[in-house]
């Protein structure tokens, strides 16, 4: 029939006999159509021989995506059924991750089925049974969904249009009728309007057992003349229905005419279903002509600007289709429809609850909207206050998951062969957070931040350096200032009395030298504590390392020259020239010198810079001094030792060297307790971050000073102090004899 129609529409004469004209012309231009999808099909098959615009304004068709397929179609009104993201999305929102699904039992039904799980298993949302709504033998088909009821999946999606609106809500009545128990679900269709579900108000009660929502095209508001027109369409429906008609065909292929009576008995719709329709209706065949008729004005002033010398031609078909898409591409639709990249119109959606209080004008309530973005992608907003719960979910929103959602500060964790909405929650590492429930992973705190406990926010971290505000800070200055004093003093007392033996007889001039470097190495010190800045990175480790090794070359130096001055006693010994302050200071500029060079090309080459380090510690910034290179901070370091263990090895072997001033006893014990310190220093040094790491090395420079100080000198203060008549020549002589 659909065939043949259209051979009646492309055939001049009184029978169906295309490409051949007699009597009377007619300039088809174009078809405008309201088909389904199969139809659709046929009447395209039809019109792409002849190239004529096939435009249809149908508002619940849902035509495949062309234009491949359907060069010469136009669709001008949007797609009724919402984005698969905006269902995923309305799930999301009330938490919904364990669902079943719906679908009509036809192409169309397969094809939003396969789209729909793979978007809903991208997002987490499991479709645990799925069935089909059956075309015919409602009654039967209903009695193998219960399955799907029967289980304890609340929220059930379908694919829904006006035909299939009554078919739910037969087989909602057929099961709500075998079995009472099975109440208390959420329905969440594609597609109704006040038409569709004004079969729901007959068959199912939407205010105690059950919920429905549904996405409702948005529309600007109607002229006059377009509610005329829809007035019009809703008489010409209902005619339908008041008249019985059928198709009657003559003998080689002449006109379909058809025949109607009117039926005995049938009522019009009430003046209120008529006005909430009229409310809802989308479609207006006026602005499809509208369009039609500024196409076709275009394309009259095109060919008139083209053949002005000319007489007017007759606009054909085929010229119709570049103006046609012009007007899709530069979207000057009256009601502002955008396009997508097939070519089908776009629109924002308001979400409903359906009440079904036909005798009321609240019929529907609006819950939300679905808008598009500038990249075709969904917006949703759902206000949730505006929900109105049925009597059996308690007036609260139902439950439907596989698991408990995951707090802040947890993520997902996937279980080993479950449905991707059945998961674990795992707590979120240190130094990460998410602040959201049922978080895919966590999120990583910045480098100033950590993750509190609950690991659900990120706060700032502490900035941590050893500073004199703090009781380690001021216990490791106290005792450097207190041992800078002690070395100060006894310094005094060495001056004061440097004309005595003792201190005349082991070089008095060693001995100053080495009390100051001492008292140098405590106040060096004091450079550690304190925020690190770029002087004060760039002197310590130099200074510390110049200074100490000046002292132990001291030491090295008084060493030396014990063995030397042994040697010197005997008969005819050459050691003799070597007596004198030239052999000492030599010791101790070129030992000392050797540091100092290796200091000058680590300044030079790789300075000590402040840095900061963001990752030692979770909950502290660690404001430190970068050495530079650890090459040459070990180097500085090793040579120190070298020049203790040499100092140890000499002052060991001459302990036992005659003599009343023999320090090489007090030298070795000095050296035993320096090297223990600094031998110790290393691997406590590389197990400790930040002000600790800090305090250690305070400690080690502290602790090896005090070691040198005690050992050398506390006995010679005793005995100048407290044993003056010790401090004789003839007391020392005789107790060298």
């Amino acid at each position: 029939m659909t065939y043949e129609a259209m051979l009646d529409v492309l055939s001049t004469g009184q029978e169906n006999i295309p490409n051949y004209r007699c009597g009377s012309q007619k300039n088809l231009l174009a078809i405008l159509e309201e088909m389904d999808s199969e139809l659709f099909d046929h009447i395209n098959n039809v019109l792409n021989i002849y190239k004529i615009p096939q435009i249809n304004y149908n508002v619940i068709n849902q035509m495949a995506e062309k234009n491949h397929g359907f060069p010469f179609s136009y669709r001008m009104t949007p797609n009724q059924e919402p984005p698969y993201s905006a269902i995923v999305k309305l799930l999301l929102q009330f938490q919904w991750t364990w669902i079943g699904l719906l679908s009509r039992d036809n192409e169309k039904g397969e094809k939003f089925k396969r789209r729909l799980e793979v978007l809903a298993l991208k997002n987490g949302i499991c479709i645990v049974l799925s069935g089909t709504i059956p075309e015919a033998n409602v009654q039967i088909r209903a009695a193998m969904l219960l399955s799907l009821i029967k289980s304890q999946i609340k929220i059930i999606v379908c694919q829904m249009d006006f035909q299939a609106s009554g078919m739910l809500a037969a087989i909602i009545q057929t099961i709500d009728r075998t079995n009472t128990a099975i109440v208390g679900r959420v329905w969440i269709a594609t597609t109704l309007t006040v038409l569709s579900i004004s079969i729901f108000d007959l068959w199912v009660d939407l205010q105690n057992k059950y919920a429905l929502f549904s996405f409702l095209i948005q529309t600007k508001r109607r002229t006059q003349y377009d509610d005329f027109n829809s007035y019009a369409s809703m008489v010409l429906f209902y005619g339908k229905e008041a008249f019985q008609c059928s198709y009657s065909s003559p003998v080689l292929s002449k006109k379909v005419w058809k025949k109607c009576r009117e039926k005995e008995n049938w009522e019009f719709p009430p003046p209120d279903v008529i006005a909430r329709i009229l409310s809802q209706d989308s479609s207006s065949i006026s602005q499809i002509i509208q369009i039609v008729a500024w196409v076709l004005s275009a394309a009259s002033s095109s060919q008139r600007s083209k053949r002005r010398m000319q007489p007017p031609q007759i606009v054909q078909p085929w010229q119709f289709h570049r103006f046609l898409r012009n007007f899709q591409h530069h979207n000057i639709s009256n009601d502002g429809i955008s396009f997508d990249e097939n070519g089908v119109p776009v629109g924002d959606f308001d979400i409903m609850q359906w009440t079904s209080v036909l005798n009321k004008s609240d019929a529907a309530v609006k819950i939300g909207t679905v808008e598009r973005q500038a990249s075709l992608e969904v917006k949703i907003s759902v206000n949730q206050s505006a929900v109105q719960w049925p009597t059996l979910f308690n007036k609260m929103v139902p439950y439907s998951r596989c698991t408990e959602s995951c707090s802040p500060g947890y993520a997902k964790l996937v279980r080993e062969e479950a449905p991707v909405c059945c998961y674990d929650c795992s707590l979120c590492m240190e130094g990460t957070f998410s602040e959201q429930e049922d978080a895919a992973h966590c999120e990583k705190c910045s480098d100033d931040q950590y993750s509190n406990k609950k690991r659900d926010q990120c706060v700032p971290k502490n900035i941590s350096f050893l500073s004199y505000q703090e009781l380690l800070g001021l216990i490791l200055a106290f005792f450097a200032i207190t041992l800078s004093l002690t070395t100060a003093f006894i310094l005094g007392i060495f001056m004061k009395y440097r004309d005595t033996p003792i201190v005349k007889a082991n070089n008095c001039e060693l001995t100053y030298i080495l009390l100051v470097s001492l008292l140098l190495s405590f106040l060096t010190s004091l450079l550690f504590i304190g925020r690190p800045v770029k002087m004060t990175c760039l002197l310590r480790q130099t200074i510390f390392s110049i200074v100490f090794s000046v002292a132990v070359s001291s030491l090295l130096a008084k060493t030396v020259m014990v063995v030397v001055a042994f040697l010197a006693t005997k008969p005819g010994s050459s050691m003799r020239k070597w007596l004198g302050k030239s052999l000492a200071n030599s010791i101790v500029l070129s030992c000392s010198g050797i540091q100092v060079g290796l200091c000058m090309m680590w300044l030079g080459v790789f300075p000590p810079f402040p840095d900061s380090d963001f990752h030692s510690q979770p909950e502290h910034i660690l404001l430190q001094c970068n050495e530079g290179s650890v090459t040459m901070f070990y180097s500085a370091l090793g040579y120190m030792g070298f020049l203790a263990a040499i100092c140890f090895l000499v002052a060991f072997l001459a302990r036992n060297l005659p003599g009343a001033f023999n320090e090489a006893k007090l030298i070795t014990f000095s050296m035993l307790v320096f090297c223990s310190v600094w031998i110790s220093f290393v691997p406590t040094y590389l197990s400790t971050k930040g002000k600790y790491m800090v305090a250690v090395q305070i400690f080690s420079i502290l602790a090896s000073g005090l070691g040198l100080l005690g050992c050398i000198f506390i006995p010679k203060c005793y005995i100048i102090i407290l044993r003056p008549d010790m401090n004789t020549k003839e007391h020392l002589m005789i107790k060298n004899h």
